[in-house]
């Protein structure tokens, strides 16, 4: 199912960059970079590839797995995944506990199998505080699509991240989009006005509201408001959905322009002038539509499919979509920069002495922490500002 066809560090196209404005990479990097990730695997793992490109569903499931766990190989195996990746529209849906994601999930998933196309989705639930494992497990309310072949379900641990992503569901959605599935769908956990994740991960983000939740509202106000390229009322046959819409619209045009940013807003307008605007209509930006649905009646979906496809149309015309693509790339590479140099640093503490130890030191005033710090991690300084030096010669 996955594009055999992989980008190799000889690639002519590593040195074009600069002609479309960006930075290319030096050439003692590029080097040191393997020309055919798969030469790092494990005969194993090289299986499980492969297994994973034709299609086989155990396989992407073991991968998830060795993706979560952080198991030996997972890195190497996530950097051949890479080149077969890149090419699965992502949708990401958040919004508060109770507002009906995952029933929205489901029903938006039996739209897409009604049409022959495979679906894959991550469900991310908040973490063990014990464990760092997912608490809410396989969602039963998504039972609808029980046995279909089409559709790959995961629930994945949010690992204490109040965005409600962690680097192990980025991870993921590389393993699925180079499985091939036409359509990654991710569920976030619905952590309030911290959930902004997703921009990081997402093409098109959708948030969804509850009608007569003035909560909700005041989180759109404080900030959620700029991450929404679609926003959606569900469960509309409520007495309050009429308000609630009124509300986001007006919330909606009278945003500032984003730009090239999540939300795309447009300029703002009068009250009198809340027609939607197309992609086509509008040079300005992308404002977000509000929909409608029944998620337990399946109402209202079928709008919602033609929102996401407006915004993919945009994203396309406007070079948004560019935009966001590099955008997801930076975030990727500093999140895993963090996380290694996390790594890096228990390993340093470990070596003098470990954190009980040197907290203990800290406790009685027997020195301050911030000059234990910098002691341990000088040598580690000392390496970056020798390699600096190195570069600028």
């Amino acid at each position: 199912m996955g594009d055999d066809t992989t980008s190799t560090a000889g690639d002519d196209t590593a040195g074009d960059d600069a002609a479309d404005g960006s930075t290319s990479l030096p050439d003692d990097l590029l080097s040191t970079l393997p020309e055919n990730p798969r030469e790092q695997l494990s005969p194993e793992d090289t299986a499980l590839l492969d297994d994973l490109l034709d299609g086989d569903q155990r396989a992407l499931a073991r991968v998830l797995t060795k993706i979560e766990n952080r198991t030996e190989g997972s890195r190497e195996l996530l950097a051949a995944l890479h080149g077969h990746a890149g090419t699965t529209p992502v949708l990401g849906i958040t919004g508060s506990p109770g507002a009906g994601k995952s029933t929205l999930v489901d029903k938006l998933t039996d739209f897409y199998r009604e049409r022959d196309e495979t679906v894959g989705v991550l469900a991310v639930d908040p973490s063990s505080p014990y464990t760092g494992g997912s608490v809410l497990g396989d969602r039963i309310r998504m039972g609808s699509t029980a046995g279909d072949m089409g559709v790959f379900i995961r629930s994945m641990s949010a690992r204490g991240r109040l965005g409600g992503l962690s680097m192990a569901t980025t991870d993921a959605v590389t393993a699925l989009d180079a499985f091939g599935m036409d359509r990654i769908i991710i569920e976030t956990v619905g952590a309030g006005q911290n959930e902004v994740d997703i921009v990081e991960t997402a093409d098109t983000v959708a948030v969804v509201v509850q009608p007569g939740s003035g909560d909700d509202i005041q989180l759109l106000k404080a900030g959620i408001l700029e991450i929404g390229d679609v926003f959606v009322v569900n469960k509309a046959d409520m007495d309050e959905a009429a308000q609630t819409v009124a509300d986001l619209e007006a919330m909606v045009h009278g945003a500032e322009p984003m730009g090239g940013a999540a939300g795309h807003h447009a300029p703002s307008v009068d009250a009198d002038e809340t027609a939607e605007i197309s992609p086509d209509e509008s040079d300005e930006g992308w404002t977000p539509p509000v929909v409608e649905t029944i998620a337990t009646a399946g109402e209202g979906i079928e709008a919602f499919t033609e929102a996401i496809e407006d915004h993919s149309r945009y994203l396309d015309a406007s070079g948004d979509g560019k935009t966001r693509t590099r955008r997801r790339a930076a975030a990727t590479l500093q999140r895993l920069l963090q996380r290694d140099l996390s790594a890096l640093s228990e390993r340093l503490i470990d070596s003098h002495g470990g954190i009980d130890a040197l907290a203990a030191a800290v406790a009685e005033r027997e020195t301050d922490p911030y000059t234990l710090i910098g002691r341990i991690i000088e040598p580690m300084a000392k390496a970056v500002e020798q390699t600096t030096a190195e570069d600028d010669d």
